[in-house]
């Protein structure tokens, strides 16, 4: 990284720390008008650094390999689709799968943050899941704070030599429950349980999301492994340019 991107990178997160950090604190995708202003400030403020990094992270990538920006679109694509499709819970909720994990693997977190704010613009606008005023929130949980964990996994399942496919797998089903988790406590902040504060109230929306989301985790796992498997074998050179056949970093 280059003097110029670690100065821009800076200014993002001295933005973040100003209005993020300023304003003390006492579902997959939250709905509009479901958050105070306030944290919808805070979160989309904290966004903003990770948001940076990333459309830097998408820039020097594609100028490696220009090839990659196939790949790139098929990773926002599978997101934009396991996304969309809300799934009825037995407990009057919904929830969805993310398809975050593919990204953060091919192409690294700070990547998805970009391809996550993106599909999220989108649906809170054609398909009124999710909202403008919650984007921050949203991004941050779904985009932001699931691709770091699919990441870690993997990378820490590859160098315990674990199984390639069994550590995507883990990846990719870890980042997406993860993401329930950070929005539980994301509507447990702005809503605390009057009796219990906010880990009653924590508790209380992952119980909510828990019956529906444990097996959506596990199917996108799959999905994620059996996607990985079909591009390794028909694009395969555009794998070896990203670093992810010949143990390069992501």
């Amino acid at each position: 990284m280059n003097q110029k991107e670690k100065r821009i990178i800076f200014v993002a997160i001295a933005f973040a720390l100003f209005f993020g950090v300023s304003s003390t604190a006492n579902a997959m995708h939250i709905m509009e008008g479901y958050l105070p202003p306030k944290y919808c400030i805070i979160w989309g403020a904290i966004c903003v650094p990770f948001l940076v990094a990333g459309y830097l992270s998408i820039k020097r990538k594609l100028s490696h390999s220009r090839k990659s920006i196939t790949i790139l679109a098929m990773a926002g694509a599978f997101v934009f689709v396991l996304s969309s499709l809300k799934i009825p819970s037995v407990t009057g909720s919904c929830s969805h799968m993310t398809g975050t994990g593919l990204g953060a693997i091919l192409f690294g977190p700070l990547a998805v943050s970009i391809l996550g704010l993106i599909v999220l613009l989108f649906q809170s606008i054609l398909l009124a899941h999710g909202g403008l005023t919650t984007l921050g929130a949203n991004t941050f949980s779904m985009a932001i704070a699931g691709p770091f964990v699919s990441y870690a996994i993997y990378k820490l399942c590859k160098n315990l030599k674990v199984n390639k496919y069994v550590g995507i797998f883990l990846a990719a089903s870890l980042g997406d429950l993860l993401t329930y988790c950070v929005t539980s406590i994301q509507l447990a902040v702005a809503y605390p349980s009057v009796s219990g504060g906010v880990g009653a109230s924590v508790a209380k929306f992952l119980a909510v999301f828990a019956p529906t989301q444990i097996p959506l985790a596990i199917i996108e796992g799959i999905l994620t492994v059996v996607i990985i498997m079909g591009l390794e074998t028909y694009a395969k050179s555009e794998l070896t340019d990203l670093g992810f056949l010949n143990g390069g970093e992501n």
